[in-house]
């Protein structure tokens, strides 16, 4: 695979094209591999609208579910019922409904610590991938869904928290969040989420504008230093855009 690159800039006129252009894209990605395929989940609000283009009639009969599993970027350590369980909502939107259970891989949160959950999902993302060390010509992933939090945090990776630098585990407990809910958290890491063909960033809604201006400014915000080794998408709406670049570029 090519050295990760510069991420590039689509823009769509608002959420809900911006959502049926992730769905066309994670249609892409499903549609380039004829084997077992991998896709991680995002939490929070960005990928709903994305999440129910999958679930419905337009999209689900398209999808070889039983060659697609399902992984999960960050969670919040909460019970696995809860609202506030990122993968709980994934599958209330639309993997219960449409995808085999096993193929679902929910970070399990019934643990004693966030720390031993990460440990438990490195046992199985490893398991998964068949190694304990990533190959740079084999990635893990097919696509890798994020979002960018008002403070440039994605997955659970928050700016100055030592867990941004981590480049040997898999996935880290993250004791406190920098954003609400303020609630432990569990991630994947920097090295693991870019093990994939196309990291995609949803980016909708004129709150996002602030962190996408200084996104754009090039700070080195853990949404920045988040790269594929392959591509990476930044897919944004007309009102996420900066005032300066209005109508897209």
């Amino acid at each position: 695979m090519a050295a990760a690159g510069q991420p590039k800039l689509i823009v769509a006129a608002d959420a809900e094209a911006l959502a049926q252009a992730a769905a066309e894209r994670v249609m892409a990605r499903i549609a380039a591999n004829p084997g077992r395929i991998a896709i991680c989940l995002t939490g929070g609000s960005s990928p709903k609208k994305l999440y129910q283009l999958l679930g419905s009639d337009a999209y689900r009969g398209k999808i070889p579910w039983q060659r697609v599993h399902w992984f999960i970027g960050d969670e919040r350590f909460v019970g696995e019922s809860d609202p506030l369980n990122n993968m709980a909502v994934a599958r209330a939107t639309f993997l219960d409904r449409n995808a085999a259970s096993s193929h679902i891989h929910p970070i399990p949160t019934r643990t004693e610590s966030p720390e031993e959950s990460a440990e438990a999902y490195a046992r199985e993302l490893q398991a998964f991938y068949g190694s304990g060390r990533l190959d740079p010509s084999r990635p893990l992933f097919d696509m890798v869904l994020m979002g960018a939090g008002p403070d440039g945090h994605t997955a659970s990776l928050f700016p100055g928290f030592p867990e941004i630098e981590e480049s040997e585990r898999w996935v880290v407990g993250v004791p406190k969040a920098n954003v609400a809910p303020f609630v432990p958290r569990v991630s994947l890491t920097l090295p693991v989420l870019a093990s994939c063909y196309e990291m995609l960033f949803e980016m909708a809604g004129h709150d996002k504008q602030a962190i996408l201006t200084r996104l754009l400014n090039g700070e080195t915000l853990p949404a920045l230093r988040a790269r594929s080794k392959g591509e990476t998408i930044w897919l944004v709406d007309q009102a996420a855009l900066p005032e300066g670049i209005r109508g897209g570029r």
